[in-house]
């Protein structure tokens, strides 16, 4: 591709097919119809496309049954000459690979994207707000996050997108992230019971990546704000007594003690969540000043969320 590249996204490559990268496929191609000669291909690891994993072989049967090319790379094993090439064909990528791939992959991508000369980039940075978080936090995966933002904002040959989302609504009620202890009825509140959360749904983030991909005029060097909810913690208890109609114990999990959690154990990635998300900073914003609410986009509320996906489910104690 060349640096006069103008208009709509039409070659557009995604980088990965988990959690996010399914729901953005799944959107991009529907909105992409709409768009003369679009293509939509997914890189996906070799282990990924031949996996006997049923759940994988699942995932790779629907991209193909929706039209998507299968591009075989590996960003931890090839190199930035070796990315650049393959992103040499596209004039967009989108990054929905997470954080599993390691500390210095997003820049490995972010530089490829940029020798590739590519004309747009939408890096894996669908999370919280790093800038009002800052370096030097409990999770030093967000430096590494800055750095990319850092290398984007000095040229100006690529276009780039973020996409702030927050964290995935899911990871509320993962039993590994400790917010809620469904079991045990109970919220565990990080820093304070008022300390707030923007929360959104990766089929939302989805669904607002192909709209903020297509949207007219294009949209290019900046950071887009979503949210499908913004609530606190007390709040998140009030909403579970209220939607499955029993009490939620409500504790707090202060800094100092996530802090302290962390220093015994430096390297666990779920401390150094729990510790930035804490500190407050950073991890939530306003729904009404969202591209979805400016939009009119409707987006999954929290209240939504449990009602879908808990009120069916009692816990033991209430079987």
């Amino acid at each position: 591709m060349t640096n006069d590249w103008n208009g709509p996204s039409r070659k557009i490559l995604v980088i990965g097919a988990g959690e996010l990268g399914m729901p953005v496929l799944r959107n991009v191609v529907r909105r992409a119809a709409g768009v003369a000669e679009s293509v939509v291909d997914v890189l996906l690891r070799g282990t990924t496309i031949d996996s006997t994993v049923p759940a994988k072989q699942h995932d790779v049967a629907e991209i193909r049954e929706l039209g998507i090319g299968i591009v075989r790379g590996d960003l931890v094993e090839n190199s930035v000459d070796d990315l650049a090439a393959v992103f040499a064909d596209y004039d967009t990528v989108i990054g929905c690979t997470g954080i599993t791939a390691g500390l210095d992959t997003p820049m490995k991508v972010a530089q490829a994207a940029l020798q590739a000369k590519l004309p747009r980039y939408f890096p894996w940075q669908f999370g919280v707000d790093f800038d009002v978080i800052g370096r030097g936090s409990p999770q030093d995966i967000f430096d590494s996050q800055l750095d990319v933002r850092d290398l984007l904002r000095s040229q100006h040959d690529t276009e780039w997108v973020i996409i702030s989302t927050g964290m995935f609504m899911n990871y509320l009620f993962d039993a590994g992230s400790g917010m809620v202890d469904l079991p045990n009825d109970t919220v565990n509140a990080l820093g304070t019971v008022d300390t707030a959360v923007t929360v959104t749904t990766p089929e939302d983030i989805g669904a607002l990546t192909a709209e903020i991909l297509f949207a007219e005029p294009r949209i290019r060097d900046e950071i887009v704000f979503v949210a499908g909810d913004t609530i606190t913690y007390g709040q998140l208890a009030e909403t579970l007594e209220a939607v499955l109609g029993r009490p939620f114990a409500l504790r707090v999990w202060s800094e100092p003690l996530l802090m302290a959690e962390l220093g015994a154990d430096p390297d666990d990635m779920t401390r150094k969540y729990r510790a930035v998300f804490a500190q407050g900073r950073g991890v939530s914003w306003d729904k009404a000043d969202t591209f979805n609410a400016r939009h009119g986009i409707p987006t999954t509320t929290l209240r939504e969320w449990v009602a879908q996906n808990l009120a069916e489910r009692p816990t033991m104690a209430h079987r």
